[in-house]
């Protein structure tokens, strides 16, 4: 039987086998509902391996970012090694996973991800001025121990206003966080909506509800094609 279970707030536990490489093999485990993968890292050899096609399903989601998984296997090498998701293939279609790799850990060593930035509040310039509010980016890449990665950063966009942004030195970061993204970098901005950006909005408007009027009423379609994707060893 397959076992899964929570070690602590960044830590999941799953099963995982070994496996012999190549496309042919890859099909064979799809059959059975799992999946390839392969981990590797710093210092290790590359291992295939394979796990549940669930637990593929279920920690390929974006909540499971950055989180810590321990590998549960009859594989010496493999059984208690402690890994965090690198990347994923997906089906083009289902967008279920394909393949999944897999970086492994020394829990004393640091290591650099990607930790994603929460926008909270309204601004002062879209709630007093009509401004727009833009995000220039998302995450920010941080060099940490692997027990001590966030699973994101807050930052309240509330006295943002007109003409004014935010630069990634304006996140609260711990010490025992290094920031690699340039602190002079920006990460979120509020401008004015100029005349002319103004009149294209209002004439796109007027176009859409003339087609709408004009457009007789007719059954939707679909048509969905398979495509084959390359299995990935």
């Amino acid at each position: 039987m397959k076992k899964e279970s929570a070690l602590n707030k960044n830590s999941l536990e799953f099963e995982v086998h070994s496996r012999k490489s190549g496309s042919s093999v890859s099909r064979q485990l799809r059959r059975k509902q799992l999946i390839p993968a392969i981990v590797y890292g710093p210092g290790q050899k590359s291992i295939p391996l394979s796990l549940d096609i669930r637990f593929a399903e279920k920690y390929s989601k974006k909540e499971y970012e950055n989180k810590i998984f321990t590998f549960k296997s009859d594989e010496k090498n493999l059984n208690g090694l402690k890994v965090l998701k690198k990347d994923i293939s997906y089906h083009k279609l289902t967008r279920k996973p394909l393949h999944m790799d897999f970086l492994s850990l020394d829990m004393s060593k640091k290591v650099r991800v990607n930790v994603e930035i929460h926008f909270t509040g309204k601004s002062k310039g879209v709630k007093e001025s009509g401004g727009v509010f833009n995000i220039i980016r998302r995450n920010v890449e941080v060099e940490c121990l692997p027990a001590e990665i966030p699973d994101s950063f807050s930052i309240d966009i509330s006295p943002l206003d007109i003409n004014q942004n935010f630069h990634v030195s304006d996140l609260e970061i711990p010490e025992n966080i290094k920031l690699i993204t340039s602190l002079k970098a920006s990460l979120c901005a509020v401008s004015e909506i100029t005349e002319e950006e103004e009149s294209k909005t209002t004439e796109a408007a007027a176009a859409g509800t003339e087609a709408d009027a004009a457009a007789p009423a007719s059954p939707t379609t679909t048509t969905a094609e398979t495509n084959k994707k390359e299995d990935k060893s």
